[in-house]
């Protein structure tokens, strides 16, 4: 029996509208033969958390523009954390250097800031997810 197919939920958090990045990468991740369920823009956390239980998903991948990072995705990982899932989440975008601790601090398991290679995404997925 063959190994299970890799499955990662993308999406985008609260009025952070800019979405070419993302779905370059979502198509980029399917090239790579990874299951990508991509919900769009002006997801709430409730959103994301009710759509990785019902796609049955690895890992969260969220990317941010707009400075939201660290308000929205604490309010994921704090969710996810009251449910009890255990998905790992993963964030991406224009994130500063200076914030990348505080983001592992409340959970998420790694940070792609600018200059991130897909190459290093997928190999990052392929080995901790």
């Amino acid at each position: 029996m063959g190994k299970k197919k890799l499955k990662i939920l993308m999406a985008k958090m609260g009025f952070d509208c800019h979405d070419r990045g993302i779905r370059s990468l979502c198509q980029l991740l399917r090239d790579k033969g990874i299951e990508v369920i991509y919900i769009g823009l002006h997801n709430s956390a409730e959103d994301i958390w009710r759509a990785a239980v019902e796609e049955d998903v690895d890992v969260i991948g969220l990317s941010f523009l707009s400075g939201q990072h660290l308000t929205q995705t604490g309010k994921l990982t704090n969710l996810l954390k009251e449910k009890g899932a255990n998905f790992k989440v993963i964030v991406g975008g224009v994130i500063p250097q200076t914030d990348v601790q505080l983001l592992k601090d409340i959970g998420v398991a790694e940070v792609f800031t600018p200059g991130t290679t897909s190459d290093e995404i997928v190999k990052w997925l392929e080995q901790k997810a």
